[in-house]
């Protein structure tokens, strides 16, 4: 504890380089607890880190504010947040910034208004009127601010009030952060099979141990990798802990809800940029309360202050999404894993196809293995087999071939659903003028315009420019010559509705969704059968479950093995097995057609022989032969600069003063220009650097004082 006016480190969330300095508030503070201090004119947020230890004048030392009505953070917290910063490279203030993300932080507890769906229905019904109504309906009779609700339905605070005086709207005033309704881990949960039982006792046993451990729960898709690790949130609640289920998609999230409240009898507390910020802060306060038993979350509620964590289950573990590309470099998988060896947690990560570092970690002993052979209930894994493109018969401008057609015409005939998959999103990811051979580029960056015909737009995928569809070309001025290279999705349904007239189609592509809330509804409705056939990018590979769903065409499964991504041959197989397993999920067989050009690709023939097990193995091989990750340590410097020369110029300057890399035996290449070479007006150089797996890589890091992505 210290005393009023004694000398405290404090760890702002202001970009600064350093702790400050103050004095402890009236009535004193404690290490960890979150402070309002000044800094110039403005009041700021902090967190009491210790003693004070800066050279600064105690006279001059100014004091803090006050102490916040919150619960500290942790020493294991702390601990957590040094030591992932010093891993990615982080500066101390960033990290504190994605622990102290909770909106409303320093206000004082109070009441609030809330808003929810009144008994009566408006003498008059307007536009406006039904906007808010509908959205008080997605809502799912949650209460939300007076700004959540204009904000959602677009309209006026008067609107709203108008219906507050008709009853159509009612108005309740409630704590600003109330408990989660508890869970019940007693309650039974479905029968399992005979390996998911013994799965779920060797988890429930690790979580009772009360030791840090790591699992990987491997199992093909639709085996009941869910029931396993409910059962092991069940026996972590009860233990009297908190458990973490980090979701890679926010759109799997209205399933798995309803999934928990039948299992525990109400929902959990829920923590994405697809809920309300009042319940933001509410997960946050809960949640350093123990009052939030269970949250379901993106990658970011790896930051939340948990009182007691017991668990992270990491589902899809392999998925992309778990790394954050900008502001803080992470990967949710890598720091759960050092997270719960902090609070003596257990991590679950679950997958279909796991990562290649989780399968070697395994294999090499580290983390524990738990497989899931067979599909749960009738349902069995769907055949596959490849369609040798080179031998179909099919126009330039065409892309289900005829045998993929007579597949899908024999499945909707059944009355049974079709997915044809293309991982790219719009019309056509290329438009060329056919008189000057111009291709529409990104003024801002090196990427081609993609044509979004739904939208009448070009958009740049790197930057955001969006401008309408041109009627000449802008290089030539020539009319009626911009042409669609290749396809994406919305060609692809144009495609699809002109081959299947008589079937109904939905097209799953997280660019035509204005909301996460919209694309759940979505994908509700046609996992209820409102579609017969399905057009969708990666998004419908991300555990749906579409039970008439029978047969998948995946339209280019060539695609994700072009270019030198390190990754490429285990995204494409990881990509390629997950969306295959969304055929046959229930009673009735599925089959998945591959179109390939290269069919007896070592990557397409492993998709299609179903030995994993030898692909990873094949694939492990090759990156420990030429010590690539995980068997080795590779780091990206990303250099920008409006200026070409001056970046270039100063990438050769950082490799010709790498000696304390070299001194660790790390290899530095380039610099060179980075496989995006300009983004956003800014020209990018990389240098790879490669090194031992036990090279200290981080701690050379003042040889190359830009931000580095490590791997």
């Amino acid at each position: 504890m210290f005393p009023a006016g004694a000398r405290i480190s404090v760890l702002t969330t202001q970009p600064l380089d350093r702790l400050l300095d103050y004095k402890a508030p009236e009535g004193g503070c404690r290490t960890g607890d979150f402070v309002e201090v000044p800094l110039g004119p403005r009041k700021i947020l902090g967190v009491v880190w210790g003693e004070g230890g800066g050279d600064f004048e105690e006279s001059k030392l100014r004091a803090a504010y006050r102490v916040l009505d919150v619960p500290p953070m942790r020493g294991e917290m702390q601990e957590f947040l040094i030591r992932a910063a010093d891993y990615t490279l982080t500066p101390w203030p960033a990290m504190l910034r994605l622990a102290a993300r909770a909106p409303g932080l320093t206000d004082p507890p109070s009441m609030k208004t809330l808003y929810i769906r009144g008994a009566e229905e408006p003498a008059r019904m307007t536009e406006a009127r039904a906007r808010v109504l509908d959205a008080l309906d997605g809502f799912g009779g949650q209460p939300v601010t007076m700004k959540e609700l204009s904000d959602e339905a677009g309209t006026s605070s008067s609107v709203i009030k108008g219906l507050v005086e008709q009853g159509a709207v009612a108005e309740i005033e409630a704590p600003r952060d109330t408990p989660y309704p508890a869970l019940d881990p007693a309650l039974p949960g479905k029968a399992l099979t005979e390996d998911q039982r013994s799965a779920s006792e060797a988890l429930a046993e690790a979580i009772r141990s009360g030791r840090y451990g790591t699992t990987m729960l491997k199992g093909v898709t639709g085996s009941g990798k869910t029931e396993v690790y409910l059962e092991a949130v069940a026996a972590c609640l009860a233990q009297g802990r908190q458990a973490l289920v980090l979701l890679p998609e926010i759109a799997l999230t209205a399933e798995f809800l309803t999934r928990v409240e039948k299992r525990f009898g109400a929902k959990p507390a829920e923590w994405h940029h697809g809920v309300t910020m009042t319940e933001r802060r509410r997960c946050w306060r809960m949640a350093a309360t123990g009052e939030a038993q269970m949250v379901i979350g993106a990658r970011s509620a790896l930051f939340l202050p948990y009182r007691d964590l017991g668990l992270i289950v990491v589902d899809e573990e392999h998925d992309t999404s778990y790394k954050q590309e900008d502001g803080v470099l992470y990967n949710a998988r890598d720091m759960a894993v050092l997270r719960a060896s902090l609070c003596k947690a257990q991590v679950v990560l679950a997958s279909a196809t796991p990562s290649l570092e989780t399968w070697v970690n395994a294999e090499q002993g580290k983390y524990r293995r738990l497989d899931l052979v067979s599909r749960f209930g009738p349902s069995v894994l769907p055949e596959m087999r490849a369609i040798d493109m080179r031998r179909e018969s099919l126009p330039s401008n065409r892309w289900i071939s005829p045998t993929l057609q007579r597949a899908a015409e024999a499945r909707l005939a059944r009355g049974e659903q079709v997915l044809f998959f293309l991982n790219r999103r719009g019309y056509a990811p290329v438009t060329v003028c056919r008189a000057c051979g111009d291709q529409i580029g990104c003024p801002h960056c090196d990427a081609r315009l993609v044509e979004h015909r739904f939208q009448k737009r070009l958009i740049c995928h790197q930057c955001g420019l969006s401008i309408p569809k041109p009627e000449t070309c802008p290089k030539c001025d020539a009319a009626d010559k911009l042409a669609p290279i290749g396809p994406g999705v919305e060609r692809l349904a144009e495609e699809a509705q002109a081959l299947f007239p008589e079937a109904k189609l939905a097209v799953l592509s997280s660019d035509l969704f204005a909301s996460a809330r919209e694309l759940k509804e979505r994908i509700e409705e046609i996992a209820a059968g409102d579609a017969e056939i399905i057009i969708g990018t990666q998004l419908v590979s991300k555990g749906h479950n579409f039970p008439n769903l029978t047969l998948v065409g995946v339209i280019d499964a060539d695609l994700g093995l072009k270019g030198s991504d390190l990754r490429a041959a285990e995204r494409t197989f990881q990509q390629m097995r997950q969306v295959a397993g969304r055929a046959g999920r229930a009673e009735k067989p599925g089959l998945a057609l591959l179109q390939s050009h290269e069919p007896e690709h070592p990557v397409i023939r492993a998709i299609l022989s179903g030995d994993e097990e030898a692909f990873w193995r094949a694939e492990a091989e090759g990156r420990r032969w030429i010590s690539m990750p995980p068997f080795g340590r590779m780091a990206g410097i990303i250099l920008s600069s409006p200026d070409v020369a001056q970046v270039f110029d100063f990438g050769q300057a950082l490799a010709r003063n790498a000696g304390p890399l070299k001194e660790i035996g790390a290899e530095v290449y380039g610099p060179a220009p980075a496989p995006i070479a300009r983004i956003r007006g800014r020209h990018r150089v990389r240098l790879l650097v490669k090194a031992d797996k036990a090279a200290p890589l981080q701690h050379s890091r003042t040889a190359c004082s830009p931000r580095c992505s490590t791997g």
